[in-house]
């Protein structure tokens, strides 16, 4: 689960500042106020971790990719490619790192990471480089160890490491310096070779392709549903980009059970989601059944409130085929996955928007064979009725409000800033910011001037009609 997150000259922020991260973590702010810049960054990182090419510091997104930045001038602030990308983030691992030095046979343990970076060009026209990256490895804030790869400043080409806490031992013979970075964030296997007891920087690796292979995106625009899904058995990684695996994704989880807190009663998976529907009141019953045992095809029927019959979901409000990939995603993801939703409100109406923000409370307190699922939703909305349920949950005590983060994207002046909106004990924002979700009282004053003026236009109109 990441912790905070910190980013430097990336399209529209010139720093975010840091953010801190929590279960779950709410972005609001008006259209292009650089909120959504946020998942996609994270996105962009998550991408490069799969892409085959090692030596790409960024992938920016191609055809299918969940993000397409363009080139580095694209996506660095106020498109100046002389400026340098810097990010940095710090997560909870899932176990305890245990580092032991070959060597001095000193340990070194820690529960979290923080990574930090610095990539930009080195001349105009030329390819992107990683100036510089480094992990510290935490155990209860306090630092067990640091190592570091940058560009060597000196004449010789190459990088050089170099490490804190830890004694890096060279092997004799080894005149070469390190090649480039793997990536925005991987020591090359030169760096093993160069050092007797640096083995260790393999498994930093490998748990920093983990976190990012933990990130699952659903984007704000999902696929129409259809009247018949294939499904050939195969288990799907996560419901997709646009929700269009969800159906499989359903279907795949069949045998999964799930509750929603600790010594609550676990629940069949496709049984858990056609509840969460209708709690939200969109539906009554719902059900994916088999065409028919020689064919891999099924159907999504529903029946709505006041309603005996079986309907396709297509049949039914388009609200519900878009919420459908929400709550599959919000619980088919794997243990420790850190989930960005853009506007999982879209098409639903006010009441069901605010019952949303009660799936995503189950969504987080959710267990399944017999522990805590552990998941984070970066959430990215417009909608007041999802705060507000969330803040009376947190006044109620049904969730507490440190693991609620909400920030304002505000560009009222340039630079971008990303306000922390403060929530106390009972729900309040206590700084809650000018025109949050439009100006309400501005409103509501201009409709009683008007009101009154129309009253008085009437009244004298009236007058001067009885005086003839």
């Amino acid at each position: 689960m990441l912790r905070d997150l910190r980013i430097r000259n990336f399209k529209c922020w010139s720093d975010t500042g840091i953010i801190k991260m929590s279960p779950i973590t709410l972005l609001f702010g008006t259209n292009s106020s650089g909120k959504s810049s946020i998942g996609q960054f994270l996105m962009m990182l998550r991408q490069t971790v799969d892409s085959p090419d090692r030596k790409a510091v960024f992938y920016t997104g191609g055809k299918n990719s969940a993000v397409q930045l363009g080139s580095y001038q694209d996506m660095v602030y106020q498109r100046d490619s002389s400026a340098r990308i810097s990010f940095d983030y710090t997560w909870d691992l899932a176990s305890p790192l245990k580092i032991k030095d070959p060597i001095s046979l000193k340990s070194f343990t820690g529960t979290q990471l923080e990574f930090a970076a610095v990539a930009g060009m080195k001349d105009e026209g030329a390819n992107l480089i990683l100036n510089e990256f480094k992990y510290i490895l935490k155990d209860d804030e306090e630092t067990a160890l640091s190592i570091r790869m940058a560009l060597r400043e000196t004449l010789s080409p190459g990088y050089g490491v170099d490490a804190e806490s830890y004694a890096l031992i060279r092997n004799p013979g080894r005149a070469w310096y390190p090649k480039a970075p793997v990536r925005f964030y991987g020591f090359p296997d030169e760096v093993v070779a160069y050092y007797q007891n640096a083995a260790f920087v393999q498994e930093l690796n490998l748990v920093h392709e983990n976190l990012f292979r933990s990130l699952c995106y659903l984007g704000p625009l999902r696929t129409k549903a259809e009247r018949l899904y294939s499904w050939t058995g195969t288990e799907p990684e996560q419901v997709g980009y646009s929700g269009e695996n969800t159906v499989a994704a359903m279907l795949a989880a069949k045998d999964r059970k799930i509750s929603f807190g600790y010594k609550q009663k676990a629940k069949p998976f496709q049984r858990l989601i056609a509840e969460e529907l209708t709690k939200m009141g969109l539906i009554e019953r719902f059900q994916v059944n088999a065409i028919s045992s020689q064919r891999q095809e099924y159907e999504v029927k529903v029946s709505i409130k006041g309603s005996e019959d079986w309907v396709d979901l297509p049949d039914v409000g388009f609200g519900v085929s878009q919420v459908l990939p929400v709550l599959a995603q919000g619980f088919y993801a794997p243990r420790n996955s850190i989930i960005i939703m853009e506007q999982p409100e879209i098409h639903l109406h006010p009441s069901a928007q605010a019952a949303l923000a009660d799936v995503m409370i189950d969504v987080i307190s959710s267990r399944e064979d017999g522990s805590d699922r552990n998941i984070q939703l970066i959430i990215e909305t417009h909608s007041e009725h999802f705060l507000r349920r969330l803040q009376r949950r947190i006044a109620e005590g049904a969730i507490s409000p440190d693991r609620v983060s909400a920030y304002f994207s505000d560009v009222s002046k340039m630079p971008a800033r990303l306000e922390t909106l403060q929530i106390d004990l009972f729900g309040n924002i206590r700084n809650w910011p000018e025109n949050f979700f439009g100006d309400d009282m501005g409103d509501i004053t201009a409709q009683a001037k008007a009101a009154m003026e129309k009253r008085i236009n009437q009244t004298s109109g009236h007058a001067e009609t009885s005086n003839e």
